[in-house]
């Protein structure tokens, strides 16, 4: 495990199996048309099927909720472990779309509604590098916004790469 001058620890492994004692939240980033099935969220819906599910009737029912850009939904998927499903893709990449998906003031949102959350559960928070995979984000932009919304509020973060 290393840390940096960010506070947030770097580790090689799988974010859908965090690291560390007391509870977690796993943290990724969904679009908002509702699609999930590229990405991280396969290797989630693998592990389990409550995060896709509950994602997927939030979106149904949005109009009587707040899913959204920005928006966050907790889904409690083990005793001490949650998956924070973040709004900040607007749409998906496609063979003929110009830019990328990620909209990293959307994430920027969703993470101080996150670090909330988290001081709340007396939780960590454990992500792959969040709208840097399918959003097409650059972690140069998204790192800064991890380290201002979660940890200088006091949230253990650890960052995963994949083996």
């Amino acid at each position: 495990m290393t840390g940096d001058t960010t506070g947030i620890s770097y580790v090689r492994g799988d974010a859908t199996a965090p690291r560390g004692k007391g509870v977690k939240v796993i943290a990724h980033v969904c679009n908002d048309l509702g699609g999930w099935g590229k990405g991280f969220v396969l290797a989630l819906s693998r592990r389990w099927p409550e995060p896709e599910a509950a994602y997927r009737r939030w979106h149904r029912e949005r109009a009587g909720n707040d899913f959204g850009l920005g928006a966050v939904q907790l889904v409690r998927v083990a005793e001490y472990v949650w998956v924070a499903n973040l709004v900040g893709q607007r749409g998906i990449r496609t063979g003929r779309s110009t830019g990328v998906p990620v909209r990293y003031e959307a994430i920027d949102a969703a993470l101080a509604a996150l670090a909330g959350h988290a001081l709340d559960l007396g939780a960590s928070v454990h992500m792959p590098r969040i709208g840097c995979g399918l959003a097409g984000g650059r972690w140069e932009r998204v790192e800064p916004l991890v380290t201002a919304r979660l940890v200088a509020r006091g949230v253990p973060v650890t960052v995963y790469d994949a083996d």
